[in-house]
């Protein structure tokens, strides 16, 4: 069955197409590249891999929970709502809710195909070109790997929300080239790595956790080419224009923080929607969210140069300014050395099944 019948919208009424504001940039300068992005480049030609072959497409989710995360996660759960419900029901908002993630995650993958494509096409640097288009292939097969989850496994998708959807919107109409890195390389992904690491680190099911450890190991270096090369552009901007980044990004931040809140699954499930959404932004699972997403964005952000005193007063004020001293390239490290555990894990399997 086509994806498009998986929607629980039907796609009429959700698509979408805008201008976007595009200068391509060809350079002649073949000789003289940054040795940091010359690895970065080595690195993802190496560790390019096929979805179809890496990921075990012959595990199943859990009917009942698919991704076997902990109850405690749903927003709604232990309130009166989560309390007059069905086991049933509580199956449908599990299902639902974690089928609504995965959706974004592969919708916020297009975003980045696209993006990159446009990074190729735009940046100055040829070795950022470079870079940029074995990120093309790593968003690709990201969206590949996310669509197939939901096609096959799930059986269900959902639209992109309105709140990823403004922010790719920002990020793609913007002619220039280091505003696309911010959105997406920096604001988009860094957010990203934060939901993909919750279910790799919580999910009790094998393939929903090994789709997203394997994903995290590109962002990690999609993140790293973001911050090596917005670490050398913005020293060379004006006050005025380094500000104008800085404006955007909490904004962006503030977006991010209190747009997500699954409106679209409530509304489907048939729930009273304003009192889920009250519930949603005071719950405790919403707090540890909001806290987890900008684990990521915050110590790159500082660590590219957007630091003046309204970034931090805006951090401080979402109560995530504690993670300005977290060293952003060890995490980017481990997320790399935990896909290469998870390869371990599977071929020991694989031996032991062979034995047996």
């Amino acid at each position: 069955m086509s994806t498009t019948y998986r929607y629980v919208l039907p796609v009429e009424q959700t698509e979408w197409k805008f201008d976007g504001n595009t200068e391509t940039f060809f350079t002649w300068e073949y000789d003289e590249p940054r040795e940091a992005l010359l690895q970065l480049y080595a690195k993802g030609k190496k560790q390019q891999w096929d979805a179809a072959e890496r990921i075990d497409w012959s595990l199943d989710l859990d009917p009942e929970n698919p991704m076997m995360l902990d109850d405690r996660v749903i927003q709604i759960y232990g309130t009166d709502i989560w309390n007059r419900m069905t086991e049933k029901e509580h199956c449908r908002v599990r299902h639902h809710l974690q089928a609504s993630q995965i959706s974004q995650f592969m919708h916020g993958e297009q975003g980045a195909l696209i993006a990159t494509a446009k990074i190729v096409q735009t940046v100055p640097d040829l070795d950022s070109k470079f870079y940029a288009a074995t990120q093309v292939m790593d968003e690709a097969r990201h969206v590949e790997a996310y669509s197939r989850l939901l096609h096959e496994k799930f059986e269900l998708a959902y639209p992109i929300t309105p709140g990823l959807k403004a922010l790719l919107e920002d990020g793609l109409s913007d002619s220039r080239w280091d505003m696309t890195y911010l959105t997406m390389q920096i604001l988009i992904e860094g957010l990203a790595l934060a939901a993909f690491q919750r279910i790799r680190d919580q999910s009790k099911n094998p393939l929903a956790s090994a789709v997203n450890a394997y994903v995290m190991q590109d962002e990690a270096r999609h993140v790293a080419f973001g911050r090596l090369a917005l670490r050398d552009f913005y020293p060379q901007l004006t006050d005025a224009e380094r500000k104008e980044r800085e404006d955007f990004a909490v904004t962006a931040c503030w977006h991010m923080r209190d747009r997500f809140n699954q409106r679209e699954v409530w509304e489907r499930l048939g729930l009273p929607v304003e009192e889920c959404l009250a519930i949603v932004d005071q719950s405790e699972a919403m707090r540890v969210f909001r806290s987890r997403i900008f684990s990521r964005i915050v110590p790159t952000v500082k660590d590219i140069g957007l630091w003046g005193p309204q970034v931090q007063e805006a951090f401080a004020a979402m109560g995530a300014i504690e993670f300005a001293s977290v060293d952003a390239g060890a995490l980017l490290e481990n997320d790399a050395r935990v896909a290469e555990d998870f390869d371990t894990r599977m071929r020991a399997r694989d031996a032991a099944s062979a034995i047996a």
